[in-house]
């Protein structure tokens, strides 16, 4: 029987790097239904920025995709939900006066803009504040003076103000929060003495502000954000068809969903989130030894900590490659689908020599803290009497992307943190076993993806939002019980001439990393 809609659907909404995407989920956590709308970051004045005339174009753009979805499939548009909830990208910087009026441009996660800060703050409270956290970007904004630093009255990220729009409420999710100031995972709060050592500081106290009033209200995955108003309803749903008063979830960060995807919030559970930029989150049974600025401690949508190595670059230098090829094709009159011509690419690589017969390719369009680089600069070098060929030079492009993601979890290796498994999702797993084969080998882990994995974060964020009215069990029992419990995953073991090969290719792109810095310096 065809299914209709019931108004007991959870919907997700996740703002991405590249693309919106709104997935809605019965109620045996199945998508029945989605929609996307296309985006890009701009750089403007020295900054990457999204505007927000474009998120809420955006929002509206995808969610109007979804209900054409739900007209064509079902019959009629969303009336609807039993729960709702938005997440985004990570991190950056979004700074409101009193009023909620935006004091500065969005700066976004891939800003490399904030090292004076990152560095002070590191070295005050001991602990890693990395550049794209909104705490380094607030700091960086008050040492270079900037005047709108006097009005600050509130901070949040993406996801936070879109749910702001939506419920009126500024809170955000434990995980989402763990990216703009460190957290005691004990109290499930901002760490008070590093909150003390903060307001302290001469240029933070002159201000009259204290950090603790500007960032938003913690909650963890399962409680309740509000419920959506009526002025939110209008917003989001510009057809006037989607009722008010639906319970939200606490907004969320990508990080957070894609733990969520791919069931990795229990204690030595790990993934990867391979897209835009690429990330490792491993779920830790105690914390590290000692601080290391590659390695970020955030956490879990309810509140573990996770050691997450975040590298700014991944698939965006692979799509204009394969945007070449497809050029080259169309040149001479070849009709081939961009999907099917990735797939030919990427399953090319597969044949490729285990160390990419000397090629290297050095994926940066921004600095990469991992890897200590402030600039990026995309260089494909090739030794005298590389075996320069089609398979090589895929597998030096998908090598590339995993290359600053393999130097941060070295540090995770040598700290004696041991997974059994990483869950992939994202664009890099898109093409069967391709990149879930040569990242088995690069990090030499056994790698899975499940057959969910291709809805990513906005999945995760609907089962999130289900969960914050279905609570009765911790998340991890939630996922395992219900959500998983009968999910299907292909699992790839690393091979053993490629995780070899990949050695010998570390080997010549660290060293490449020198002429990185150099192009970026000089070009």
């Amino acid at each position: 029987m065809a299914y209709s809609l019931k108004g007991t659907e959870s919907l997700g909404i996740e703002l991405g790097s590249t693309r919106i995407k709104a997935v809605l989920i019965d109620d045996g956590f199945n998508p029945i239904a989605s929609g996307s709308y296309t985006w890009e970051n701009k750089y403007e004045n020295g900054v990457w920025t999204y505007h927000m005339d474009d998120v809420i174009k955006g929002l509206q753009g995808a969610y109007s995709d979804l209900n054409k979805m739900c007209v064509e499939k079902f019959g009629s548009p969303l009336r609807s939900l039993s729960s709702l909830g938005v997440s985004a990208m990570m991190h950056g910087y979004l700074p409101f006066d009193k009023n909620m009026n935006l004091l500065a441009e969005f700066r976004t996660w891939r800003n490399t803009i904030t090292a004076e800060a990152s560095k002070k703050l590191t070295e005050l409270f001991d602990f890693n504040i990395p550049q794209r956290w909104s705490i380094a970007h607030f700091y960086q904004a008050i040492l270079n003076g900037e005047e709108h630093t006097k009005n600050v009255a509130h901070l949040t990220t993406l996801s936070g103000y879109v749910h702001y729009l939506l419920t009126g409420r500024l809170v955000l999710g434990i995980g989402e929060a763990s990216g703009m100031f460190p957290i005691d995972c004990t109290t499930k709060y901002y760490d008070k003495k590093m909150l003390d050592k903060f307001n302290a500081l001469s240029e933070v106290s002159s201000l009259g502000i204290k950090a603790e009033d500007v960032l938003p209200k913690i909650l963890s995955a399962g409680e309740n954000a509000g419920f959506l108003t009526e002025s939110g309803a209008a917003l989001l749903d510009v057809s006037g068809n989607l009722k008010s008063g639906i319970p939200m979830a606490p907004p969320e960060g990508d990080a957070g969903t894609g733990m969520v995807a791919t069931n990795a919030v229990a204690v030595k559970t790990g993934n990867v989130s391979a897209g835009t930029s690429i990330f490792s989150m491993v779920v830790l049974e105690k914390q590290l030894s000692r601080l290391y600025e590659e390695i970020d401690i955030v956490t879990t949508p309810d509140g573990k900590p996770v050691a997450m190595v975040h590298c700014n670059n991944c698939c965006t230098d692979l799509d204009y490659w394969v945007n070449l090829f497809f050029n080259f094709s169309c040149a001479i009159g070849k009709d081939i689908e961009k999907g099917e011509l990735y797939d030919l690419l990427y399953e090319a690589a597969l044949y490729g020599a285990p160390d990419a017969g000397g090629l290297v390719n050095i994926n940066y369009f921004s600095g990469e803290p991992v890897s200590h680089t402030t600039d990026g600069m995309p260089m494909f070098i090739r030794t005298k009497g590389a075996q320069f060929n089609l398979a090589n030079f895929m597998r030096s492009q998908i090598y590339s992307a995993v290359a600053t993601l393999k130097i941060g979890m070295e540090i995770l290796d040598k700290e004696g943190v041991k997974i059994d498994c990483l869950m992939g999702h994202g664009g890099l797993f898109k093409t069967e076993k391709v990149g879930q084969t040569l990242l088995a080998s690069a990090l030499n882990t056994p790698v899975a993806v499940m057959e969910t994995a291709g809805e990513g974060g906005a999945w995760g964020m609907a089962v999130l939002s289900k969960y914050s009215v279905d609570n009765s069990l911790s998340l991890d029992e939630y996922l395992n019980d219900k959500v998983f419990k009968n999910a299907k995953s292909k699992i790839v073991e690393p091979n053993t001439d490629d995780v070899e090969g990949f050695k010998a290719y570390m080997i010549r792109y660290k060293a490449a990393l020198k002429a990185e810095i150099e192009a970026y310096k000089n070009l």
